[in-house]
């Protein structure tokens, strides 16, 4: 569906994006994470076509975004805090939504507006900040497109919104086959409900990968040595140290687990336990800067 290839993108003479490419198929969810300032939102401007790119190009179902403008049509961009839409009741936005997009289904706004209580003729700059999540996803999915990338979409908003918002992502994505890419810092619901998840970092993708494939790449562990610990073993390259309270070691080890744990055993720990990999896990080896944190 989606296809990016080697995007690069200057802003104020400052590299952005460099050489970026990943692939989206039909139904997917993705997970965008990064630490700030590593271009997930521009990356998101920039395959929606607001911005251009320096070099690279962003294939939808084989047309490039750029160059064909139509196949917008099959997109939606919702960012952080949509501003634009502030003035507006949602169905004045409802009607504006149907001139733009073609498929945009009318009965599915009115539905899910009266399914989570919204009212329909209030200015949505007097809605909560979960309200104006739950308009800004209903008229998103009423527009029938089949890429929606989101920036943030919980940021901010309470438990139990929280919660709808996440539900109505999972659903769109399984009965309708709807593609997500959501940028967002909250790993937690990321673990839920993404398929697969990409790492930036200084502009690029650090990492790729599904959860599945993350539970089998990667092990955690705790350890309790004796007496000093091994540094030839904690010195290794595929360890990582994520925490250390006196002599208990949470170690987080990438590829050749096996390998690892039994070489693990053989300085004869006193206490060896496997604990369950998280995506925070992954993101503090990943993206913390530094092999020990």
């Amino acid at each position: 569906m989606l296809n990016v290839k080697q995007i690069t993108k200057m802003i104020d003479n400052r590299m952005i994006l460099d050489k970026v490419s990943f692939q989206v198929s039909a139904g997917v969810i993705v997970g965008l994470v990064g630490r700030n300032g590593t271009g997930k939102t521009t990356l998101l401007r920039t395959i929606m076509g607001i911005l251009d790119p320096e070099g690279g190009t962003i294939e939808f179902e084989g047309k490039s975004v750029h160059n064909f403008p139509e196949t917008k049509q099959q997109m939606l961009y919702v960012p952080d805090s949509p501003e634009a839409i502030h003035m507006y009741t949602p169905d004045e936005c409802a009607r504006l939504y149907q001139a733009i997009y073609p498929k945009f289904d009318h009965n599915n706004y009115e539905t899910l507006m009266e399914r989570f209580e919204l009212p329909r003729r209030k200015k949505i700059r007097t809605f909560s900040k979960g309200m104006k999540a739950l308009v800004s996803l209903i008229l998103a999915f009423s527009t029938r497109v089949s890429l929606i990338l989101l920036d943030e979409p919980t940021n901010g908003i309470d438990p139990i919104v929280k919660k709808q918002v996440l539900s109505m992502i999972v659903e769109e994505s399984a009965e309708r086959q709807v593609s997500f890419i959501i940028s967002t810092h909250q790993l937690e619901e990321l673990e839920r409900i993404a398929d697969q998840i990409i790492m930036m970092k200084n502009g690029g993708v650090e990492v790729q990968t599904s959860i599945m494939d993350t539970e089998e790449r990667f092990a955690k562990v705790q350890v309790v040595f004796s007496g000093e610990a091994p540094q030839e073993l904690l010195n290794l390259p595929r360890i990582y140290l994520l925490g250390q309270v006196g002599r208990v070691y949470t170690l987080l080890i990438e590829d050749e687990t096996d390998k690892t744990l039994n070489e693990i055993k053989e300085v004869k720990p006193l206490l060896l336990e496997k604990l369950p990999v998280d995506l925070e896990d992954l993101f503090i080896m990943k993206l913390g800067g530094g092999k020990h944190v």
